[in-house]
């Protein structure tokens, strides 16, 4: 059992030391079973992640399946960054938004028309300079290799992409996007 065992480390030493246990775990086949708060940390650590909210499990899954895949709008909104941005089914596999009809992989058996909200994380919005759809910089973090942009459309739609840091644009200023949503991830109201 390990309880939050790199919270007290500087990131360069924990991802390190979490490499090492966890090839160590591996090789020597011990279960463990570990207590974090740090979402990148369980998903280096972890074969398998409890997500827990209100003293409940709200899922338990692989990291991957965590970030594309979350079974509720609580796991959704934990896991990762993202907006939601209201949609409505136009067919099994396909959703019509405010950014375009949006499709995906995995069938949702929603009747047409039903009025949903669609997860867009911010790999979802790749910044492309020769696209005529454009979206303002009303903020910007630096993540070293990265910038987290959170973007406005002409309608007024907030969303947020990750775009490599040699891309750094004013504040204000449009730049252009395109969508690149490979998993289709959306959730009625009663879904929580």
């Amino acid at each position: 059992m390990l309880d939050e065992p790199f919270a007290s480390l500087d990131i360069e030493l924990r991802e390190q030391l979490a490499r090492e246990l966890r090839s160590i775990l591996k090789q020597d086949g011990i279960t463990t079973i570990m207590v974090t708060h740090n979402q990148l940390e369980a998903f280096a650590m972890a074969d398998i992640i409890g997500v827990m909210g209100d003293g409940k499990l709200r899922q338990w899954d692989t990291a991957f399946n965590l970030y594309h895949e979350p079974k509720t709008s609580y796991v959704a909104n934990f896991i990762g960054e993202g907006v939601f941005i209201k949609g409505e089914v136009i067919n099994g596999i396909e959703v019509k938004t405010d950014i375009g009809n949006i499709k995906g992989h995995t069938p949702h058996n929603l009747e047409k028309g039903k009025k949903v909200r669609v997860l867009i994380r911010p790999d979802d919005i790749l910044h492309d300079d020769d696209s005529k759809v454009t979206a303002y910089v009303r903020g910007k973090a630096f993540r070293g290799a990265e910038f987290l942009y959170t973007l406005e459309t002409q309608n007024g739609l907030y969303l947020q992409s990750l775009v490599p840091s040699h891309h750094d644009h004013p504040m204000n200023e449009p730049i252009g996007i395109k969508t690149e949503i490979d998993h289709l991830v959306i959730f009625t109201d009663k879904e929580v």
